[in-house]
Order: C-alpha cells, then sequence, then structure tokens
C-alpha cells in the first residue's frame, strides 16, 4: 500500500512553533511533489506549501511565507514543515499529499496520496 503518515500537530500558543512531518510508506517520496493543504474552521482548503522533486524548488502563498519552511529528508523517506510564529487564523486541520505530476503545484486535483490529517490549534 502507498501511504503518507502525518504527525506533529497539537495545541501551542499565538507566537509559538510546530513541526509536521509526512512519511511516505510503500513509495519514495524523493519522486513527488509534496504540499500542504490546511481548512479552517468554516472555510474552504487552501494550499499554503509545496516542495518540488528532483530539484527541491519550493513554493510558499503569502500568508506562510517567512514564517513556514518545507524541507526533505530523503534518508528518512520524510517531508517536514516547520512552522514558525504560528497565528490563530493557523488554526486547521492539516494535509500533506504526493503528486508525481504536478502541473498546478496548490491544486489539490494534481496529487495521487493524501495523508489522514493533523489537528493544529493555535490559542492562548
Amino acid at each position: 500500500q502507498l501511504q503518507l503518515v502525518e504527525s506533529g500537530g497539537g495545541l501551542v500558543q499565538p507566537g509559538g512553533s510546530l513541526r509536521l512531518s509526512c512519511a511516505g510508506s510503500g513509495f519514495s517520496l524523493a519522486y513527488y511533489t509534496i504540499a500542504w493543504f490546511r481548512q479552517a474552521p468554516g472555510k474552504e482548503r487552501e494550499g499554503i506549501v509545496c516542495i518540488n522533486s528532483g530539484d527541491d524548488t519550493t513554493y510558499y502563498v503569502d500568508s506562510v511565507k517567512g514564517r513556514f519552511t518545507i524541507s526533505r529528508d530523503n534518508h528518512k523517506n520524510t517531508v517536514y514543515l516547520q512552522m514558525n510564529s504560528l497565528k490563530p487564523s493557523g488554526t486547521a486541520v492539516y494535509t500533506c499529499g504526493a503528486g508525481f505530476t504536478v502541473r498546478s503545484r496548490l491544486g489539490p486535483e494534481q496529487y495521487d496520496y493524501w495523508s489522514q490529517g493533523t489537528q493544529v490549534t493555535v490559542s492562548s
């Protein structure tokens, strides 16, 4: 089975940090573009960040740029999302996806495999 296993969510105070992990099971993430999406309460799901296969080019939406960092550890077959300076607006379910052929990098239809999602809550 080809699966993505996500971990690292939790409750943090505004300004705090979390690191999410997206681990591949049954396939190598090195060949896939990896993206994170999030869905806040009462809002539509949005793509926030991705990292390309091969050249590891990254892309961030403006709302997280400068605060979030995506990276790979191919030896561990894992992609990480380091989230710093978290805001209450970051409260959402975060889901990672893997796509072999990605034309629109934050289009969910481009991704073939999905994690189970993890809850991130930013609150005082």
